[in-house]
């Protein structure tokens, strides 16, 4: 199926779609990525600044693919930073200030899941996004695993570690299924074979992988649905007002700036 099988409907849900997925690649990639030079071990150090390397690059590969749907006239870098705080469709979930380890390692384990069970939730109804999403599945797969051992280890480890992490965790869980939000018309992108499930079935397969992985360390987390679709944003926080001075700093003082 081309862009140009598209009826208007199912290429303006597609587009909305491609746009939060890309703008929660995006902000989670430029989030982690302060922690470059201070993570707390220098392998982790290399690790998380690997991690956010990716996510950027999905998220660019994703802003190229809404550009060519879109064509009109912006490119991924317009996309990306040429925009107010208010237009960025990200989750709620990255709303939140990147904290310390745990705060980071608990948003990272509720996205990276998440997003895993959101990129197996995407058929092959558009071929660009299909073969994208083939590409993307293959590094996610190493986030999963990365983010899993820490949270194994920091609730394992007990004490002052494993009391932050799970403080962590449930502070961030009444926004965690943001991330599987249903996107405005689902129905015509599973018409379309470019959603394989709604969202809701994959909101419960996504509950019950995070509870395969937390049980075990004896931690139980209330997550609600994500079945809702995602609300028209008319405000941003205060922590994600500073992010984005920060990765549109350069963009903004140098005119045709790209990344």
């Amino acid at each position: 199926m081309t862009t140009r099988a598209l009826d208007a409907s199912t290429q303006a849900a597609l587009a909305d779609f491609l746009l939060s997925m890309a703008d929660d690649e995006f902000v989670i990639g430029y989030s982690d990525s302060e922690w470059t030079g201070i993570a707390p071990i220098l392998e982790e150090d290399v690790a998380i600044s690997s991690i956010a390397q990716d996510e950027l690059g999905h998220a660019r590969a994703l802003y190229e693919l809404l550009a060519g749907l879109l064509d009109d006239g912006r490119d991924a870098d317009a996309i990306a930073y040429d925009r107010e705080p208010e237009a960025y469709r990200h989750a709620p979930l990255l709303d939140h200030g990147r904290g310390d380890w745990a705060d980071t390692m608990a948003r990272r384990f509720l996205y990276d899941t998440a997003d895993t069970a959101r990129l197996g939730a995407i058929g092959g109804g558009w071929p660009p996004l299909a073969e994208l999403v083939a590409k993307i599945r293959r590094e996610e797969r190493y986030h999963v695993m990365h983010v899993t051992l820490w949270a194994e280890r920091l609730a394992r480890a007990g004490g002052d570690a494993r009391a932050r992490f799970v403080a962590a965790l449930e502070a961030l869980a009444p926004d965690a299924p943001s991330v599987l939000a249903a996107p405005e018309g689902e129905a015509a992108l599973l018409e379309a074979g470019i959603l394989v499930r709604p969202m809701a079935a994959t909101v419960d397969e996504w509950r019950a992988d995070v509870a395969r992985i937390l049980g075990p360390l004896g931690i139980s987390l209330a997550l609600g649905s994500g079945a809702a679709p995602r609300p028209t944003r008319t405000t941003a926080s205060a922590d994600f007002r500073w992010l984005w001075g920060e990765f549109t700093s350069v963009r903004r003082s140098e005119v045709g700036a790209t990344w």
